[in-house]
């Protein structure tokens, strides 16, 4: 068997942020995997006749289950296919990665990593803001906005989520950001930390919405649009 997968991190969806390897295994593959993220311009770098599989997930729409697309990867490699699985961002930062890594491993199918821009940095990057600074910002964290079932996770911890001397992320956040606040507020967050909201981060129709936490969470209880987001708070996001 001479089927082979490369993991490819597309970054936040700008192709002129795509590495040269990224690029070099479009060009190269024979079946490209695609989340929604990755879809559009960064396509252009396939090659013509290759098959183009969109297998994205996104909140409230029907999508595929991951046991299907983890068996189209094995069933492409397994006819001597080169495949790439294009993922949002960077695969392995909340993108089950390693969900579709134990099925080629259990098929015994060779496989490699080429990481990507995360969103998150692309995000800082587009507001201008550093994710770190001396004495001030000496952390970052990433964290999930929702569990499987789109509720807020309940072993979030919540004590380091409040802490105002760290940068956080939260991916998928934007419908359950407003009782996270609650808790995070109860919890010693101060009610006018810095927040950024950024939409379509890299995108023709980024937005980037700076705000307090309490009043993103007021903007996000009234009305929530359906562009893939990130929220950053902490003493960073109003740089």
């Amino acid at each position: 068997m001479t089927g082979f997968v490369s993991f490819v991190g597309s970054g936040p969806g700008d192709p002129e942020l795509l590495t040269l390897k990224a690029v070099d295994r479009l060009k190269r593959a024979d079946a490209v995997l695609f989340d929604d993220l990755s879809a559009g311009p960064i396509l252009g770098h396939a090659r013509p006749g290759a098959d183009l599989v969109g297998v994205g997930k996104r909140a409230g729409r029907a999508s595929p289950r991951q046991h299907h697309v983890s068996r189209l990867l094995v069933e492409y490699a397994r006819i001597d296919q080169r495949v790439v699985r294009l993922k949002s961002g960077d695969g392995g930062l909340f993108g089950r990665l390693e969900e579709e890594l134990i099925a080629l491993r259990e098929a015994g199918i060779p496989y490699e990593i080429i990481p990507g821009v995360p969103s998150a940095f692309a995000a800082a990057a587009a507001a201008g803001i550093p994710l770190t600074r001396r004495l001030t910002a000496r952390r970052v964290q990433f964290v999930t906005g929702h569990d499987i079932s789109g509720q807020l996770p309940e072993d979030m911890n919540l004590p380091a989520l409040a802490d105002p001397m760290a940068t956080t992320v939260v991916f998928m956040g934007k419908r359950t950001f407003p009782k996270l606040y609650e808790v995070l507020h109860a919890h010693g967050l101060p009610a006018d930390t810095a927040a950024l909201l950024a939409e379509d981060v890299s995108g023709p129709a980024q937005r980037l919405t700076r705000t307090s936490v309490s009043g993103l969470a007021e903007m996000l209880s009234r009305e929530i649009s359906d562009a893939p987001a990130l929220i950053l708070y902490g003493p960073l996001a109003m740089e």
